[in-house]
């Protein structure tokens, strides 16, 4: 096994695709096909599905990529600063739910660097990814959160992975809406007024449990649903569709704008896994670095300043 091979399949299982992972490493796609099945002989397992439409990962592949990557990334991180490059730029990541104060946090935090001396990298992606890149090393710190719904199941994936996980915030669930929606005006709105409308959601993958969900309340039955994969999108549905998702109400209007509102969601004493409790994972035992200090300290500022409003 060598490092080349892990960088190859690390790329195919990224793009989903051998001729566009040869493409990127610029490789002949024959010279990348016979590395990959080199590396499943030597390992005894068969790390791709192969078909028409491209490549996906098999139960073992997903394993061992896993694996794969902290490998990878540890020795990107020992050859930059040991090899014959020279001394390597400091590297800060962050992995996150698709949240606003989230990337608001990480552009204050970036501002008190010298960006010529450090490299940044901030991801807003899916639940799964959010932890793997913190179990692989890709980002220090990753943002998500945890209800009474999910909160077994994602602390389960924590403590195996050694992760912890850190409070941040506790909030109720409010519906984010269009301003011209015609529930925008309501003080607060229950989820039968919403049974006319698109409800929005994150895509999270076809094979990952509901429990990866973004949004409270997956499991409802919900007669109207559309997937997005990011944020600008989810905003154009909204004001196209009249659509709405369910969130924190923690909304940072410099990037996300001033067309869409947050207003309470409606739910009674019987309704289980409505309350939010935001956070960041980490290894477990670990030392901040100065940036994630200081991220987890911008982030802190945010959300205290956002709750005096």
């Amino acid at each position: 096994m060598t490092i080349q091979q892990l960088h190859y399949a690390i790329t195919i299982s990224e793009t989903g695709s051998f001729n566009k992972a040869a493409e990127l490493l610029y490789v002949a796609q024959p010279s990348l096909t016979g590395a990959i099945k080199e590396l499943e002989k030597e390992l005894g397992i068969r790390l791709f599905n192969r078909s028409g439409r491209g490549a996906s990962l098999t139960a073992d592949g997903l394993e061992f990529i896993t694996y794969a990557r902290q490998v990878y990334y540890q020795y990107e991180s020992l050859m930059g600063k040991y090899g014959k490059a020279g001394k390597r730029k400091k590297k800060f990541g962050v992995s996150t739910q698709h949240y606003s104060f989230a990337v608001k946090s990480f552009v204050e935090m970036v501002k008190q660097f010298n960006t010529e001396e450090y490299e940044f990298a901030i991801r807003e992606t899916k639940t799964k990814e959010v932890i793997d890149d913190v179990i692989t090393s890709k980002s220090e710190i990753g943002i998500l959160y945890l209800s009474d719904f999910n909160r077994k199941a994602i602390e389960k994936l924590l403590r195996t992975n050694g992760l912890e996980f850190h409070r941040l915030t506790e909030c109720d669930t409010y519906v984010y809406l269009w301003k011209g929606h015609p529930l925008a005006k309501k003080r607060e709105i229950d989820f039968s007024e919403l049974a006319d409308y698109p409800c929005l959601s994150f895509e999270q993958g076809a094979e990952v449990s509901f429990y990866f969900a973004e949004e409270v309340f997956s499991t409802r039955d919900y007669p109207r649903t559309i997937k997005a994969t990011d944020r600008a999108t989810m905003l154009n549905l909204m004001i196209g569709l009249n659509g709405y998702t369910l969130c924190s109400g923690i909304i940072c209007e410099e990037l996300n704008g001033s067309e869409c509102i947050a207003v309470p969601l409606k739910t009674d004493g019987d309704t289980v896994g409505g309350r939010m409790e935001i956070g960041y994972i980490i290894k477990k035992n670990m030392i901040l670095s100065s940036m994630g200090k200081l991220y987890i300290k911008e982030i802190g500022d945010y959300l205290s300043h956002s709750r005096e409003k």
